[in-house]
Order: C-alpha cells, then structure tokens, then sequence
C-alpha cells in the first residue's frame, strides 16, 4: 500500500524533533460552487531539528511515533524567511 505523502508550511517548532505543518487543500463547495481553502495541522518527526518556522517541506506517512506523531520529514522543498 502506497505512503501518503503531505506538503505544507512549518508553522511551529512544537518540542524537540517534532514540527507543526499545516496543509491547504481547495475543494469546491457543494452548494455555491466556489473554490474554497481548508486547512489541516500534522505533527512531523523532524530527526536532525533542521526545519525551521517559515520552510515549505514534504512529509511522508510511517508507523505512529507517538499519540498524534504519525509523519516524518521527507524534504525540504523551500526555505522560508529567517
């Protein structure tokens, strides 16, 4: 089976190795048809603490770490503002 892989923006360092990373997704709506945003926060492991506040990253799925920690970093794809 096939890992689930996300990308989004690291929006808080949450301890040590652990990374907040909240997702966008379009989706039309239902009734009026408009593209609208909704977002989803992703707890991912970050081994080596190299991400910071700011960076765009991809995250691929793996066996939970912990209770809400089932992600682990991939790549980073862009480095944000320092």
């Amino acid at each position: 089976m096939p890992k689930r892989q996300i990308t989004g923006t690291v929006i808080k360092k949450a301890g040590d190795k652990t990374a907040t990373v909240l997702v966008e997704r379009r989706v039309l709506h239902p009734r009026y048809h408009k593209t609208v945003k909704r977002f989803k926060k992703y707890l991912v492991h970050d081994e080596n603490n190299e991400t910071h506040m700011g960076d765009t990253v991809t995250a691929i799925e793996c066996r939970p770490l912990s209770k809400s920690k089932s992600f682990r970093l991939l790549e980073i794809l862009k480095r944000g503002e320092v």
